[in-house]
């Protein structure tokens, strides 16, 4: 069960979002740059503050602005795969990916599902954008959360290392079976990955 409602004036733009699902989805934000699609998922993650929400996930309630209620960011289940990625440059592929969770099985699983299991002594210098994509997104699941938010996920692919990247992405969801948002200017993206399209500035 995935319930996001969620109200907000952004400069001359108001945005708002209403979703609420028994089963999980992978979800589109769609619009142009500068709309404010990036600002939806910092507020589904505690990052940013609505004017009004009502956030919850299953049975775990994340933010109701009506009754003051604001999980701490860290507390929410979230797995958030950062547009530029935000790998740690002083530490290897390994450590990034520990960062938030101890080794484990479960990671060990991570790695092998996103074929990097090779490049653990790696520092993300020297990584393509593609290995940094799966470095990245393995970090943002080895919590186990309970959804995942992509921020233009493709934006920096070169077309091949895209069509890869979204199969995986499918996959992910497949496997997980926990609802993915992403955020897009791309009509190919969204309509390609997405069960369900959000065009925010329309």
């Amino acid at each position: 069960m995935l319930t996001i409602q969620i109200e907000y004036q952004l400069r001359d733009h108001f945005i708002q979002l209403d979703i609420n699902d028994d089963q999980p989805k992978i979800y589109a934000i769609r619009g142009p740059s500068g709309i404010g699609k990036t600002t939806v998922l910092n507020m589904i993650a505690g990052l940013r503050k609505a004017d009004r929400a009502y956030i919850k996930i299953d049975d775990h309630l994340l933010t109701d602005t009506e009754h003051d209620v604001n999980v701490k960011i860290q507390e929410r289940g979230i797995g958030y795969l950062f547009q530029d990625y935000q790998l740690f440059p002083n530490m290897t592929v390994m450590q990034n990916i520990t960062f938030m969770a101890k080794p484990s099985e479960h990671i060990d699983e991570l790695m092998r599902q996103l074929n990097i299991v090779h490049l653990t002594k790696q520092y993300p210098a020297r990584l393509s954008g593609g290995e940094s994509q799966r470095v990245a997104l393995a970090r943002a699941l080895s919590t186990r959360p309970d959804i995942l938010l992509l921020d233009e996920p493709f934006s920096s692919l070169d077309d091949a290392t895209k069509e890869e990247s979204m199969h995986l992405v499918k996959r992910m969801f497949d496997d997980w079976q926990i609802p993915i948002i992403f955020v897009t200017h791309s009509n190919y993206e969204a309509e390609q990955l997405a069960d369900e399209i959000i065009t925010i500035g329309s």
